[in-house]
């Protein structure tokens, strides 16, 4: 009886030390101090708010991040990997995705072809959304970093009431051109539409940014829903079409860097990367104004109800001081939050084509909103027949010739086979 009591005991004793050990394992567990964990991604805990992310620790969550492709500081040993902060403070997983284009978050979002808890569209695509109830009022409570964001981009014309987005980058639409390639310096939209360096043009190849240079070249509205407007941009665009060597996306990285063409407009922030990568490119924001365009950070109405609160904390995070500026360092744009911006070196604060006055966005550029479906319907129309019809001129006859005499092989076929049955 004494041995069993004794044995009882002994196990008693290993499964308190057993208990003991299973408690000292979740207490290893725990997040670490906040402080700690920026410090050992290089960060100055002066400079981040006192936010809790630690809330979420051990609910192992994951939320669903659409975002454009190069458009986030990660995925570089040299660089802060911004996702990898979220992570270490939050204990939520982010599972990041890119897109090409507006239209194509758009789409996914529209058919239910993928579900994501944060997406950051353009001004007219977040414009349009709202229209639409794609996007959900955000609980700002959960995002006290709105206030660093700068007052200029306080309720944009794309979202008046500031309900629905935080912006997150911006910048404006440029020509860069190579010094080498190009007599003196250009200042205009006009040299889009230069024959003296026919074949050597790079053109936008998305309708509203190439509509959009038009408009400001003919001193239209960048968001004009006038048909005769739109027609007149569609005939220029057509006559620049004689010398334009291609219709470009992320193309015209490899082409202006590799000099293979002369002349192009693009985005400034893209600009920026390729004039540090190539010192004979060079670019400017022409004379008659230009787009002002900004991507903001939204969350749609099909995001999942459970990660509401988390999508918010990841907005919230994104305008970190040190978090904006690993971004905007990292992509070249340019950012909306006060504290980042001041961290910048004085060389990109003084550049006014990456940061220009309030008095000259107001006077210079203009943001492009949704337009009428009617407006944006015959818009794609011009440019459909701008890219297609025109440079497929003789496709239709050759189609039909083809099929007249595919028509009557099989009607001679059939004939012949008949007699022979027969």
């Amino acid at each position: 009886m004494k041995k069993l009591l004794s044995l009882l005991i002994a196990a008693a004793m290993l499964m308190g030390l057993s208990g003991c050990g299973d408690s000292a394992s979740a207490e290893d567990e725990k997040r670490e101090p906040t402080e700690e964990i920026l410090e050992s991604f290089g960060m100055d805990p002066e400079l981040f708010s006192d936010y809790d992310y630690g809330r979420f620790y051990g609910k192992e969550l994951t939320i669903n991040v659409a975002n454009w492709g190069e458009y986030l500081s990660m995925n570089d040993d040299e660089i802060l990997d911004v996702n990898e902060v979220f992570e270490a403070l939050t204990g939520i997983t982010v599972n990041y995705k890119t897109y090409a284009s507006n239209e194509t978050l758009y789409s996914k979002l529209l058919s239910g072809g993928a579900t994501y808890d944060i997406v950051i569209p353009s001004d007219y695509m977040i414009s349009k959304m709202i229209n639409e109830g794609m996007l959900r009022k955000l609980d700002f409570g959960n995002i006290p970093n709105i206030a660093n964001i700068m007052p200029s981009f306080i309720n944009p014309q794309y979202d008046p009431t500031n309900e629905y987005s935080v912006p997150y980058l911006w910048g404006m639409v440029c020509i860069i051109y190579n010094t080498k390639m190009v007599d003196g310096e250009i200042d205009s939209w006009s040299a889009l539409w230069d024959e003296n360096y026919a074949g050597d043009i790079l053109m936008f190849n998305n309708p509203r940014d190439a509509f959009g240079i038009a408009q400001a070249y003919l001193g239209y509205s960048l968001n004009t829903e006038d048909f005769g407007e739109l027609e007149n941009c569609a005939d220029l665009l057509r006559e620049q079409k004689e010398i334009v060597q291609g219709y470009v996306m992320d193309e015209i990285f490899d082409k202006m860097e590799g000099g293979s063409a002369a002349i192009a407009p693009y985005y400034v922030g893209d600009a920026v990367t390729m004039c540090a990568d190539n010192p004979d490119l060079e670019f400017v924001i022409p004379k008659e104004g230009t787009n002002w365009f900004v991507d903001a950070i939204c969350v749609p109405t099909t995001a999942d109800s459970e990660h509401i609160e988390a999508a918010e904390a990841y907005i919230n995070f994104l305008c970190e001081p040190e978090i904006a500026f690993a971004n905007c360092d990292y992509v070249g744009y340019s950012t909306p939050v006060t504290q980042a911006y001041e961290l910048l070196d004085d060389e990109a604060k003084a550049d006014e084509r990456r940061y220009p006055s309030d008095e000259f966005l107001s006077e210079h550029t203009e943001v492009f909103i949704n337009i009428s479906e009617p407006a944006n319907a015959y818009m794609q129309e011009l440019w459909t027949g701008l890219k297609v019809g025109e440079s497929n001129v003789w496709f239709v006859p050759l189609f039909l010739a083809a099929l007249i005499a595919a028509t009557i092989f099989v009607n001679v076929y059939r004939a012949r086979k008949k007699k022979r049955d027969f």
